[in-house]
């Protein structure tokens, strides 16, 4: 072999060592490219939602999807350009669907610190935190955790959650009701199963709205501090442009004019 013919050899090693070969570069390698191009590519967006938490997110018996931020995915996916496929989630797999299942999770996503470890957020749209909602009249009962926290008392939480998570933590002599479906938890209050559920304050706010005999107690100042977001798996050029829709849709008006009909 000529010494020519030996580097341009070497010279070919040292590129497929490093990784810049030309196969790196294919357009069919999704690992090279940010998920915003695969995206593009694919001319549709995968939105993962759980289709339980109103007024954010809610799918009906017949399938069909409704809530703020279905209608902000909808947006998103106009302004990029591409067709919405919503996938149904659970709160106990969504951070492992994102990246995986879908493009990204919407539907009044609470930012959280374990959530965070398997994936990014969008900047926040929303504050929130935990508080009661229970029958109106008794409201006065159960304003502090202390008063929630007797033997007796009924908790209801649906699990694999954040509101989970809070009641696990908090409550030691209240019963914990674990009740899995979180489109019909607020009847088993009105009913008497329970005595009051403790979540976010956007949620309570809206089921006293829809439900006359149900409270929210002090929603203004909830027990705990937190924000919404949209999860994202670990993509910083596809973060970049949610940031930036998001950022657009919060002061262009967008987000008010969804949000309104939910929110008032």
């Amino acid at each position: 072999m000529t010494i020519k013919a030996k580097a341009l050899t070497f010279g070919i090693a040292v590129l497929t060592v490093l990784g810049i070969g030309t196969a790196s570069a294919a357009p069919e390698d999704n690992g090279a490219r940010s998920r915003l191009d695969v995206v593009q590519t694919r001319g549709e967006i995968r939105v993962c939602s759980t289709g339980d938490y109103r007024p954010f997110t809610y799918r009906d018996a017949g399938g069909a999807w409704s809530g703020i931020d279905i209608d902000l995915a909808g947006d998103l996916a106009r302004r990029l350009g591409v067709r919405l496929q919503l996938v149904q989630t659970t709160w106990k797999t969504i951070a492992d669907d994102v990246g995986r299942k879908c493009d990204l999770a919407m539907g009044g996503v609470s930012v959280t610190l374990d959530r965070a470890k398997k994936g990014f957020y969008t900047v926040p749209y929303l504050r929130d935190g935990k508080t009661p909602i229970t029958l109106c009249e008794n409201e006065k009962r159960f304003q502090t955790l202390e008063q929630i926290d007797q033997p007796g008392v009924r908790a209801i939480v649906n699990p694999g959650g954040t509101n989970e998570q809070f009641a696990d933590a908090n409550l030691r002599r209240a019963t914990i009701v674990r009740h899995s479906d979180n489109n019909t938890i607020f009847a088993e209050i009105i009913a008497g199963r329970a005595d009051l559920m403790i979540t976010d304050a956007t949620e309570t706010r809206w089921q006293a709205k829809q439900n006359p005999r149900l409270c929210a107690v002090h929603p203004d100042e909830p027990f705990t501090f937190s924000e919404k977001a949209y999860l994202l798996p670990r993509d910083v050029v596809f973060k970049e442009w949610a940031d930036q829709w998001l950022h657009l849709a919060l002061n262009d008006g967008t987000y008010a004019r969804i949000a309104k009909p939910w929110l008032g």
